[in-house]
C-alpha cells in the first residue's frame, strides 16, 4: 500500500470518529497520527515520535502565552471590567434606534482587547446586555443575534487565542499575527455595526431607541474604558515597540490587571478561583489540541500528502484566488459540524503549505483563515456562541438564534473579501513594526 494511499484512509478514518463517535478533535488526532505513523514507519518510531513531540509541547516555555492571555480575559470577565465598558457604550449610543446593540458591539470590540477567547467575550456581554436589551422591548432576533455574533471579535482582536495557536502550529511570528489582526477586527465591528443601523432603519420596532443622556454624563462614563485601553496599549504597544515577547505582554498584562483590580476589592476569592479554573480548563483543552494537530502532521509528512496537495493545486491552471475560495469554503463547511479551532488545528497541515505554494503572505493568508474560523463560531449546528446564548436566555427558542446569526454573515464575508481585495490592510501595521 502505498503511502499517499495510507494517508488518504488516516483522513477518512479521522473524519469518520469525529463525525460519529464525537470524540475530542486533539485525542482523534493523536490516536490516528500515532497509529498512521506506525505503520506507515514501525511502532518504535511511532513511540518515539509521541514521546518526543509530548515532551517537546509541554515543556516548551513559548506555549506558557497560552493560559496567560486566556487568564487575562478571566480576571477581566469576573472582575466586572466588561460591566464598566459597556455601560460607557451604553451612555454614548443607547439613545439611537438599536443603539444597545450597537453599544454591545462596541464594548464587546473593547473587551476583545484584552480577551482572546470568543466564548468568554460572548458570555460576558451576554450577561451585561441581554437584560438591558430585554428591558427595551428588543426583538429576540436583534439581540441574540448580536450577543453571538460580537463574541466573534474576541477571535480575531489581538489577544487572540487563535492567532496564538496558529502562530505556534506554522512558526509564524505571533506578534505580528496580533498586529496584522487589528485593523481586520476592527472593520468587522464596523460591519456589524452598519449591518444593526440598516436592520433597525427597515424594522425600527427590532431596536427601539432608549433614553438619552446628558453630555456631562458621557464624558464622566469615559473613565469605564480606562483600564481596559491601559491594558490594550500597554500589552500590544508592548509588543508593537519591541518591550516585550508574547509570553511576556501576557504576564505584564495579567499583573497590571491584578493591580487595578484587587486594591479596589472587584475581584474576590470566588472570582480568583473561577478565573484559575476557567483558565486551566481551556488551557489543557487547546494544549492536546495543539499536541494532537503536531502528532497529525508527522503522520502526514510522512505520507507526503501536504505537499502533494500543495503541488497540484500550484499547477493548476487557475487563479489562486479560486483555490482559496474553495478551501475557505470547506473551513465554513467544516465549522458547521466540528469546533471551528479544532477544525482549524485539524486542517492547518493541509491547507497552510498549499497558500505557500500558491503564494499568500504568511501573516494576510492566517488572518484569512482565523476570520473564516470565527464564522464556524456561529453557524449551527456546532456553533459554540448560539449556545453560551442559549444558556444565557433560555426563553429564547434556538431557532430564533439560528435564523439570528443569518443577519451578521453576510458582514463577515464582506469583511473576508475586503481585505482579499486590499491585503495590506492587514500587512500595514505588521510591516511598520518591522
Amino acid at each position: 500500500m502505498s503511502l499517499t494511499l495510507i494517508g488518504i484512509i488516516g483522513i477518512i478514518i479521522l473524519l469518520a470518529v469525529l463525525f460519529f463517535l464525537g470524540m475530542p478533535v486533539g485525542f482523534t488526532m493523536g490516536i490516528v497520527g500515532f497509529c498512521g505513523f506506525w505503520y506507515a514507519v514501525s511502532f518504535k518510531a511511532a513511540i518515539n515520535m509521541v514521546g518526543n513531540d509530548i515532551w517537546s509541547t509541554f515543556s516548551s516555555y513559548g506555549l506558557t502565552v497560552i493560559p496567560l492571555f486566556i487568564f487575562l480575559g478571566y480576571l477581566a470577565f469576573n472582575s466586572g471590567i466588561a460591566d464598566r465598558l459597556y455601560n460607557t457604550a451604553y451612555k454614548w449610543f443607547g439613545h439611537w434606534r438599536g443603539g444597545l446593540a450597537i453599544a454591545t458591539i462596541g464594548a464587546d470590540e473593547l473587551f476583545a482587547a484584552i480577551c482572546g477567547s470568543n466564548t468568554a467575550t460572548a458570555a460576558t456581554m451576554g450577561k451585561v446586555a441581554l437584560p438591558q436589551m430585554q428591558k427595551y422591548k428588543y426583538d429576540n432576533m436583534l439581540s441574540s443575534g448580536t450577543i453571538v455574533t460580537g463574541g466573534t471579535l474576541g477571535t480575531v482582536m489581538p489577544p487572540s487565542v487563535v492567532l496564538i495557536v496558529i502562530g505556534l502550529q506554522t512558526e509564524q511570528s505571533i506578534i505580528k499575527l496580533f498586529l496584522g489582526g487589528i485593523l481586520p477586527a476592527i472593520i468587522l465591528g464596523a460591519l456589524f455595526v452598519l449591518t444593526i443601523f440598516v436592520i433597525c432603519r427597515i424594522n425600527p420596532t427590532f431596536g427601539p431607541a432608549g433614553p438619552k443622556t446628558g453630555f456631562k454624563d458621557k464624558v464622566r462614563s469615559l473613565t469605564g474604558v480606562i483600564e481596559a485601553v491601559i491594558i490594550f496599549v500597554l500589552v500590544i504597544g508592548g509588543l508593537y515597540i519591541g518591550w516585550f515577547t508574547p509570553t511576556e505582554a501576557g504576564a505584564v498584562g495579567v499583573f497590571f490587571t491584578f493591580l487595578v483590580i484587587v486594591p479596589t476589592g472587584r475581584l474576590g476569592w470566588t472570582g480568583l478561583i473561577s478565573s484559575i479554573g476557567d483558565t486551566l480548563k481551556i488551557s489543557c483543552m487547546v494544549f492536546m489540541l495543539v499536541t494532537g494537530a503536531i502528532i497529525f502532521g508527522r503522520f502526514l509528512a510522512v505520507t507526503r500528502i501536504t505537499f502533494m496537495v500543495a503541488d497540484f493545486a500550484a499547477g493548476l491552471d487557475v487563479s489562486r484566488y479560486v483555490i482559496l475560495a474553495f478551501v475557505l469554503l470547506i473551513y465554513l463547511i467544516g465549522g458547521c459540524f466540528i469546533d471551528s479551532l479544532g477544525f482549524l488545528v485539524l486542517t492547518i497541515p493541509i491547507f497552510f503549505p498549499l497558500g505557500m505554494a500558491l503564494g499568500f503572505d504568511p501573516i494576510w493568508y492566517a488572518i484569512i483563515l482565523t476570520m473564516v474560523t470565527t464564522m464556524g463560531a456561529i453557524t449551527p449546528p456546532v456553533g459554540v456562541n448560539i449556545y453560551v446564548v442559549k444558556a444565557l436566555a433560555p426563553e429564547i427558542g434556538l431557532s430564533t438564534i439560528f435564523k439570528s446569526v443569518s443577519f451578521f454573515l453576510a458582514a463577515c464575508i464582506i469583511c473576508i473579501v475586503i481585505l482579499i481585495v486590499f491585503p495590506q490592510i492587514v500587512l500595514i501595521i505588521p510591516n511598520m513594526a518591522h
